[in-house]
């Protein structure tokens, strides 16, 4: 399987966002109010459909599910290990550091919905679905808590009112208790979620931004060392420590090797910290997706062979 062809759809899609966002009168600020469509409603959607359309089974997962926790608490101790490794410390200020940590461990399920539906089907897009329901709470903990303490922010707050924990939530508890959604109301749902991928990929591609790295490149550079080597290598001894099935092991490589999430940029500016600097590390997040994918799955093409 040729994966750097397999994701070409979906990196032409940030292109045109860029693109479009450049050198069209559509703009950034047309853009913001589309990323806050999707961030905050069409998302959410997408997340509660994925997971409640099909029955889980949380003791046949529970090896995905602790596969998928363990990689979370890997990425954010590897993300606040940062000043203390040999040679950073003191080359950046702690609320730099705070602000931009989320980047290591955080991922662009957007993108990550788009690649599973092509590498397994709706098999995949249920198993990352799950993986989505249960390292979204972790992952926001790990990025809200230090922002919060630096910032004198209400940490639970911050929390109930991201709308990606809530979406996940919801849906977990609907599957959970045996609800679905009416058959009439379906397609609608689903049209919301296939919007919600791709103007989220456009978005993406219309906030890329690379001004504000001069900020702090040391912090950079760690950071998304963890993101896009780290993370992946992370997984890869996972799948085998777990002992998942292929199809899990192809999806956990694929989430850990995703681009990090442009909500980061977001969650940053909306708490006070340098969204700049966050923008410009996921803008080089986004295009170091574009190798990691390929790579870590290629990787597991050779672990296979």
């Amino acid at each position: 399987m040729n994966f750097a062809q397999l994701l070409f759809p979906d990196f032409s899609l940030i292109l045109i966002g860029y693109l479009i966002c450049r050198f069209t009168p559509l703009n950034r600020p047309v853009w913001t109010q589309v990323e806050q469509l999707v961030y905050f409603l069409f998302f959410p959607v997408l997340l509660f459909y994925a997971i409640i359309k099909s029955p889980l089974d949380i003791s046949a997962a529970s090896h995905l599910v602790g596969a998928g926790w363990a990689l979370g608490l890997g990425g954010i101790a590897l993300a606040y290990s940062v000043p203390y490794w040999p040679g950073l410390k003191g080359h950046f200020a702690p609320r730099q550091h705070a602000g931009s940590a989320q980047v290591a461990f955080r991922f662009n399920s957007f993108i990550g919905l788009a690649v599973a539906d092509k590498l397994a089907g709706p098999q995949g897009v249920a198993v990352l679905a799950l993986l989505i329901g249960v390292s979204v709470p972790l992952m926001n903990i790990g990025a809200v808590w230090p922002m919060a303490r630096h910032g004198q922010k209400g940490f639970a707050r911050e929390l109930v009112r991201n709308p990606l924990i809530i979406g996940t939530a919801a849906g977990l508890a609907a599957n959970l208790a045996g609800l679905s959604l009416p058959l009439w109301l379906e397609p609608s749902v689903s049209r919301i979620g296939g919007a919600s991928l791709t103007l989220g990929l456009m978005a993406a591609g219309a906030g890329l931004q690379l001004g504000a790295l001069n900020h702090a490149k040391l912090l950079g550079v760690a950071l998304l060392a963890i993101k896009h080597l780290l993370m992946p290598l992370l997984a890869l001894a996972l799948t085998q420590a777990f002992g998942l099935n292929p199809v899990q092991t192809t999806i956990l490589l694929m989430f850990a090797a995703l681009p990090t999430a442009s909500s980061c940029y977001v969650l940053a500016a909306r708490m006070g910290y340098d969204g700049p600097y966050v923008a410009a590390l996921v803008t080089v997040s986004t295009l170091l997706g574009m190798l990691s994918l390929p790579l870590a799955l290629g990787m597991l093409r050779s672990a296979a062979g």
